[in-house]
């Protein structure tokens, strides 16, 4: 099975998980004192796919009798809209998608943040594209998920090219359909993240334009629905000390790390370990300057009419972070 099969099968598997919880009547007040069961959304790359890999939160929390159900994503703006409806208590995305969740009324709250990690994504192109650099994205068509970490990538790499988001022709696609319409040459370009990144550098001829240094800290964030973390600030809590250590295990073993996810994401590890290798990582409290990196996003998306109305980022983030 190649990686773009294995993409459609985990958004198959999606919907019909996504489904499920909205006919049995999920909704975030079921996450209450008296339901002892934390349902988290991952995609195939981060810090909570490695926690759940590891199998040490379920551990963790066996003695409290506390379960944890686990649902894929093939991206941020998706785990988000299922935390909308409230089909997942807590998840993870890049800088972007909570900017475009909190302008649509998600009740999400910033739990936690990674470290910067520029390099994880990029803007590609084929190998023999006559491309060559940013300011070459002018009038062609470019590929990205909607909403997802690397929106902000292509916006402040086009800005400091000297273009505008107008002078591109954005196609807005999901992982699986964008590698397709990369693969056949039907867009110019592809805005990307690890893992999808590493794996279509390994199986692909591609050339990077640019990685998200200098444009972007392309952080992770840890998000929680609102009730739910207000509901059991106890079990967050734990949540985090245990992706703060797998964080810390990871770093440190990045071939163990690499097996563990390939197996659970059900990709090769050649670009599995290729993707895990760019960068450390880490797991830090919400501070004052992320939250300014975050509100200079919401203010660029806002200005250039990406999202409806200006948000603030601090109402937005969880009190008891720290």
């Amino acid at each position: 099975m190649n990686v773009t099969q294995m993409i459609r099968v985990t958004a198959m598997c999606l919907l019909a998980t996504f489904f499920a919880a909205l006919t049995a009547g999920c909704n975030p007040e079921a996450s209450g004192k008296g339901d002892r069961v934390i349902r988290i959304g991952y995609q195939k790359f981060g810090t909570l796919s490695i926690l759940k890999a590891r199998g040490t939160l379920e551990k963790r929390l066996e003695s409290r009798g506390v379960q944890v159900k686990w649902t894929p994503f093939p991206g941020g703006p998706q785990l988000l809209e299922a935390m909308n409806v409230g089909s997942i208590d807590i998840g993870h995305t890049g800088n972007t998608p909570p900017i475009f969740a909190q302008a649509a009324g998600t009740p999400l709250v910033y739990i936690g943040s990674g470290i910067p990690k520029p390099e994880n994504e990029a803007i590609v192109v084929p190998k023999d594209s006559p491309i060559k650099s940013v300011k070459d994205l002018k009038g062609k068509k470019v590929a990205l998920n909607k909403g997802s970490n690397v929106h902000d990538l292509l916006v402040q790499a086009l800005e400091k090219a000297g273009l505008t988001y107008t002078d591109i022709k954005p196609v807005y696609l999901p992982p699986a359909d964008a590698r397709a319409a990369f693969a056949k040459k039907s867009v110019d370009a592809w805005v990307v993240w690890d893992p999808y990144y590493s794996a279509v550098e390994t199986e692909l001829e591609t050339k990077t334009i640019t990685d998200a240094t200098g444009y972007t800290t392309n952080r992770e964030f840890i998000l929680a629905h609102r009730t739910f973390a207000e509901q059991r600030q106890d079990e967050v809590k734990i949540v985090l000390d245990e992706l703060k250590k797998t964080t810390d295990w990871f770093n440190h073993h990045p071939d163990e790390t690499a097996k563990l996810l390939a197996k659970e994401i059900g990709m090769d590890i050649q670009p599995v370990k290729k993707a895990i290798v760019r960068s450390k990582y880490g797991l830090e409290p919400i501070n004052d300057s992320i939250v300014n990196e975050q509100q200079q996003i919401a203010d660029t998306f806002l200005r250039i009419g990406l999202i409806p109305k200006k948000i603030r980022v601090q109402d937005a983030v969880w009190p008891h972070h720290r």
